[in-house]
């Protein structure tokens, strides 16, 4: 999308902030995503008890960033007006490099098999959703079948498992990190004395309000932590510090991720830096531009969690 934005003159910090606002709805709230991987396994839930009730949230949270970009583009739209796009010559030899750089994309793409595909994806969701079996379960079983469907030649096989591996084993790391932190912190009992001297400065009459809380400061934490600082480390007191009043740990992870659309501007990000090294935008600048836009973001899904009832404040 970049050589377009270039091409029609628009702000590519527009760009740069849709991108981090579309990606801290889906990679936040989703259950493989970092941040809520985080927060299940460092709580031991199920990841099914987490999501479910997210969805509503993540579909408004979709919404608001489709809104979103309606109004920066109407912005961009009044600033620059009607651009008339001439075609561009293209040569032989910047064909033929495109033409190279595709080959091996095309080679593993399967349009035949798109709708087999799409139901297939369709499927264990759907299964997920309903909890007919464990998330994991279903997943292998999904992959297995994609693999052999896509790539019933065993040498492709390998090579796609090699091609995604790293991603899954750095997954499998987070998830042994996580028990490993969390042990730690309960073995030593940590986490009861730093929740209970949190329990006794928040007046009792505000406990109910917990997950509020939490909620609306994830969004300062995340924004000055590391999500493994955050997740790992204040996470627990704070599910710690809720069971006091009652309030179920799945509630807390679900608070802990509404700041992620701001989280996602901070210099701790990889992502995000880059994102403004590939875009040539000062990170400063892009923080500037986007912080009002990701603080909307995280308040409006905040909202919409209560609403829907995936945290609760009373």
């Amino acid at each position: 999308m970049l050589p377009l934005y270039r091409r029609i003159g628009m702000n590519p910090m527009v760009m740069a902030t849709l991108a981090m606002l579309s990606l801290s709805i889906i990679s936040g709230m989703t259950p493989w995503g970092g941040p809520a991987t985080r927060a299940i396994s460092v709580l031991g839930l199920d990841p099914s008890d987490f999501f479910v009730p997210l969805l509503p949230t993540m579909i408004g949270g979709i919404a608001c960033v489709i809104f979103l970009a309606f109004l920066m583009g109407r912005k961009e739209r009044n600033r620059i007006g009607i651009v008339k796009l001439e075609p561009r010559h293209i040569t032989k030899d910047s064909s033929q490099s495109y033409m190279a750089a595709t080959l091996d994309s095309e080679q593993l793409k399967r349009p035949r098999l798109i709708y087999l595909n799409l139901f297939l994806v369709i499927s264990v969701m759907v299964l997920i959703v309903l909890g007919t079996k464990h998330p994991s379960v279903l997943f292998l079983i999904g992959f297995v079948l994609a693999l052999t469907i896509n790539y019933p030649n065993v040498k492709m096989q390998k090579e796609r498992i090699a091609e995604h591996s790293g991603n899954a084993i750095t997954v499998v790391l987070l998830v042994f990190s996580a028990g490993v932190f969390a042990g730690i912190l309960s073995g030593t009992k940590m986490v009861d004395a730093i929740a209970g001297s949190l329990v006794s400065i928040i007046p009792s009459s505000m406990g109910q309000l917990f997950p509020g809380i939490v909620a609306l400061t994830s969004i300062p934490f995340t924004f000055v932590l590391s999500n493994d600082a955050y997740y790992f480390g204040m996470v627990p007191i704070f599910a710690e510090a809720a069971s006091a009043y009652g309030i179920e740990p799945v509630e807390i992870a679900r608070a802990s991720i509404m700041g992620q659309p701001v989280h996602l501007m901070s210099p701790l990000v990889a992502s995000t830096l880059l994102l403004v090294s590939m875009l040539k935008i000062d990170l400063g600048s892009f923080q500037r531009f986007a912080v009002k836009w990701a603080v909307i973001t995280s308040l409006v899904i905040t909202l919409l969690a209560i609403i829907t009832g995936a945290i609760t404040i009373l």
